[in-house]
């Protein structure tokens, strides 16, 4: 009587330990649930926030380019912020002073063709706004999007007769000596020896005294800027269009450096 008695006693324990044991398995399982639904939802929302964010830095990028445009054309950077947030929506935050060849590249690599073809023609939109022929030099960083963007100077061509824009063309008109003082659109440029020497090399100019006249200057640049000019390749291979683009851009931007040197 006193075993099945001591017997009797010891049951409950027992009925309560295993009831413990239960609730902590069952504690412990749903615990683990919780943090797999926890992590599957994080799961599911990482790649909207992945693509919220690589949407973010796409803005910035493009705005980063759209505005390095506008510059080139005399705008100030007032005025470029308020045209990028008024006409290409654009109100994030922009980096000054972006080389287009490697910004325009890192664009292309993180986007489609037609968001790569939008960013052009917002381009070309922003430069014809004022309905009259923008800087060559403006048009030069046209070309260097366009070729950072992987497409050829025809694009670029097709939608200069869309809008309806030109270009000031200093190989069929001289750069107006105003052109050199423009509200500081054009860099003044520290008379350098071997920089002037380099320069006239560009332009295939052979003066000993690094001494040119305007004249000069501009008669090989008119010279050059025919042979080479964009739109005469713009119907020819991908290799003598890129060839072509890249040689008139270096003896722009050589006559332009040229020009601000040599005021008189």
């Amino acid at each position: 009587m006193g075993l099945a008695g001591g017997r009797r006693h010891h049951r409950p324990l027992i009925v309560e330990l295993v009831a413990v044991a239960v609730m902590i398995l069952v504690g412990g399982v749903a615990a683990v649930l919780v943090v797999v639904a926890v992590s599957i939802a994080r799961g599911g929302e990482a790649p909207e926030h992945a693509a919220a964010a690589a949407a973010a830095d796409r803005d910035r990028v493009a705005g980063s380019i759209l505005y390095q445009v506008l510059i080139s054309g005399g705008v100030s950077s007032d005025e470029a912020l308020r045209q990028l947030r008024r006409t290409a929506g654009i109100a994030s935050r922009i980096t000054p002073s972006v080389d287009l060849t490697s910004w325009g590249g890192t664009f292309a690599r993180a986007s489609s063709a037609e968001q790569r073809a939008r960013l052009l023609e917002t381009a070309v939109i922003l430069a014809a706004a004022p309905k009259k022929p923008i800087p060559l030099r403006q048009y030069c960083a046209l070309l260097d999007l366009s070729f950072a963007l992987g497409f050829q100077t025809d694009a670029l061509a097709r939608l200069r007769d869309q809008y309806g824009f030109d270009y000031v063309d200093h190989a069929r008109h001289a750069r107006p000596r105003e052109a050199d003082r423009a509200g500081g659109a054009t860099p003044l440029f520290v008379r350098q020896e071997g920089d002037i020497r380099e320069l006239l090399l560009v332009l295939e100019i052979e003066d000993k005294s690094d001494s040119p006249s305007r004249q000069a200057i501009i008669a090989a640049y008119r010279r050059l800027a025919s042979m080479n000019h964009p739109d005469r390749f713009f119907d020819r291979g991908v290799e003598a269009q890129e060839t072509a683009a890249a040689r008139f851009i270096e003896i722009t931007r050589a006559y332009e450096k040229l020009m601000a040197i040599f005021r008189d």
